[in-house]
């Protein structure tokens, strides 16, 4: 690589970035600046090599240069009847619908006892969102996954999700208000770190049954795209004293 002199801070300079993924600098700046130059896949993918981003991080940067080219769609609330049989057949196992933006389209008591979450109505739809609820709520305790707070991977999750729709105006909206209103939202965005969705364990404690241990899944159903499906099976000990639970519990 060509030298370009001692540097001030770490990290590649845009002319050594550019000279790795076999584009001119000038380019490069473009891009970088949000500058409409259509970049290929194979430069997409040079670029990403050269700053070494994860699969995560790769496939973000392709969902941004393409930005600019998405004109938001209606979103798709429909869920069908078997989706809507299969959440509240899970019970005691906690499972629930989010929609676009992590609004929860429809969850089970499961969910409501584990997760504090209002009695599921077709009324509390369209107001409840899943990341304000992690944001907001003193009822959820601290948690931990893989090693990294809940909020840090959820967030870079949300934004993850965000560069999909980038228009779109409720994604942009609750962006906002989740800055105004989380020092956690405001301190982690600007961060810009992105992840996807992935299968792991999750302990949670609760005072009225104590620890509780899950294995999480989401899934996404192929005819619809805009909406995840959240799935917490619980362990063998956890789905008795839930079951437990949930019999002493009336609506």
């Amino acid at each position: 690589m060509i030298s370009y002199g001692r540097r001030r801070t770490s990290g590649l300079r845009r002319e050594e970035v550019a000279q790795l993924a076999h584009i001119g600098t000038s380019w490069y700046t473009s891009l970088e600046q949000g500058r409409s130059v259509n970049p290929s896949e194979d430069v997409l993918n040079n670029i990403a090599k050269a700053l070494r981003l994860t699969e995560d991080e790769r496939r973000h940067l392709h969902l941004l240069a393409r930005s600019d080219q998405q004109e938001p769609e209606e979103e798709d609330r429909d869920i069908a009847i078997g989706l809507k049989r299969m959440i509240q057949a899970m019970d005691p196992h906690p499972a629930f619908v989010l929609g676009r933006c992590w609004d929860l389209l429809l969850w089970n008591r499961a969910a409501e006892l584990v997760f504090h979450v209002p009695s599921f109505s077709e009324d509390t739809m369209p107001s409840f969102n899943w990341m304000r609820h992690l944001l907001t709520s003193d009822k959820l305790g601290p948690d931990v996954m893989d090693g990294a707070s809940r909020e840090r991977v959820l967030i870079a999750q949300f934004r993850a999700d965000y560069a999909r729709f980038p228009n779109d105006a409720r994604f942009k909206a609750l962006i906002e208000e989740f800055m105004e209103i989380s020092p956690l939202f405001r301190e982690l965005w600007p961060m810009h770190d992105v992840e996807t969705a992935t299968d792991h364990r999750k302990q949670k404690y609760d005072p009225r049954i104590g620890e509780m241990a899950f294995e999480h899944l989401t899934l996404q159903p192929p005819t619809h795209p805009d909406l995840k499906v959240i799935l917490f099976t619980a362990s063998a000990d956890t789905a008795a004293r839930l079951q437990s639970l949930l019999n002493a519990t009336t609506r």
